[in-house]
């Protein structure tokens, strides 16, 4: 059976084997849901999922949703479809799997919006455009609903832009051309204060992921050069004296527990990175920097992120007028 009341008004959908809500036109966000109608309360448990885009991994989102105790799970995007919703759902068994779509500052303004985050006993933040979470949620009440969820132990995470807004320190890609290329290593080694080069400041407030940048797609896109650009900007600033980075490959998840004690898996490898020190950042002129401490974990390993310590080869960096070389560390 189904009822669409066209118009300003609230648009349902409903289906024999659960419920699928959608709101639509009368508000300045979307919803969507499957499963029973009313939120139930349950006792969570904190965790962080770090996805490193592509195809998502089930084993990641089993571990969200176990931690999430039956409860209901809540996917946040700022734009997009509900399409995560029947797949987690089909995977977890949950009380309810829901989409809010919040695209604007008015959205993220609104009470439900506001009250939805309060009520989720896990979240997931979609990939899409990181820069459209910045401009959109940053300083808003959603912010403040994120930050409480954290502390609250809700489990959270997220893939691609989503594993962009998880640590302290976020690339925002608000320079980003509309239709253009996304930033890549060459362009921001060569020049470290490039127009794209932008960092914005913590939007969740993770405690275990304090000081730490993330970067996505890793190996596929030959990241490596921009997330230690990135590292060496937050040096740079004075506002650290010490910054560390994970970059995650496709089809790859890094399982942190609220310790610190986290585990790779999926089908690629998670890399640590460490530094301190001075850059030389300077204008149109490319980056020298290091050295950097680097950890690559493989699908199956364990990382600390408490003690920055873990299994897989250990190497150290150093960045040379933009080229980046490396050598094997000690075990």
């Amino acid at each position: 059976m189904s009822m669409r009341l066209r118009g300003p008004v609230l648009v349902l959908k409903l289906a024999v084997a659960g419920l699928s809500v959608s709101a639509q036109a009368a508000h300045p966000y979307q919803y969507f849901r499957v499963g029973a109608k009313e939120n139930v309360s349950v006792h969570p448990r904190a965790g962080y999922a770090l996805m490193g885009g592509g195809t998502d991994q089930p084993v990641a989102f089993q571990w969200l949703c176990d931690r999430a105790e039956g409860g209901d799970f809540l996917v946040l995007r700022a734009s997009g479809t509900d399409d995560y919703d029947p797949w987690i759902q089909g995977i977890c068994h949950l009380n309810s799997v829901a989409t809010l779509i919040i695209p604007s500052l008015a959205a993220a303004r609104d009470p439900f919006v506001v009250r939805t985050i309060g009520e989720a006993a896990a979240i997931f933040i979609s990939g899409g455009d990181q820069s459209e979470y910045i401009r959109y949620w940053a300083g808003t009440p959603v912010e403040t609903a994120l930050r409480r969820a954290v502390r609250r132990g809700v489990p959270m995470g997220g893939t691609s832009a989503g594993l962009a807004v998880l640590g302290q320190y976020i690339y925002s890609a608000e320079n980003d051309l509309p239709n253009g290329p996304n930033l890549s290593s060459t362009v921001a080694l060569a020049n470290p204060l490039a127009h794209q080069v932008t960092i914005a400041p913590d939007l969740l407030g993770i405690p275990i992921l304090r000081g730490v940048i993330t970067d996505s797609h890793f190996d596929t896109r030959h990241r490596e050069g921009r997330l230690l650009v990135f590292m060496a900007r937050i040096l740079a600033s004075g506002k650290a004296r010490h910054v560390q980075g994970i970059g995650i490959d496709e089809k790859t998840a890094v399982l942190v527990n609220a310790d610190g004690e986290a585990r790779v898996v999926g089908n690629g490898e998670a890399d640590f990175y460490a530094a301190s020190g001075n850059p030389d950042c300077k204008p149109g002129r490319p980056l020298s920097f290091g050295p950097v401490s680097e950890r690559v974990v493989p699908t199956g390993g364990s990382f600390d992120l408490a003690t920055w310590r873990g299994g897989g080869a250990s190497f150290s960096l150093l960045v040379q007028k933009g080229r980046v070389s490396s050598e094997r560390g000690g075990e």
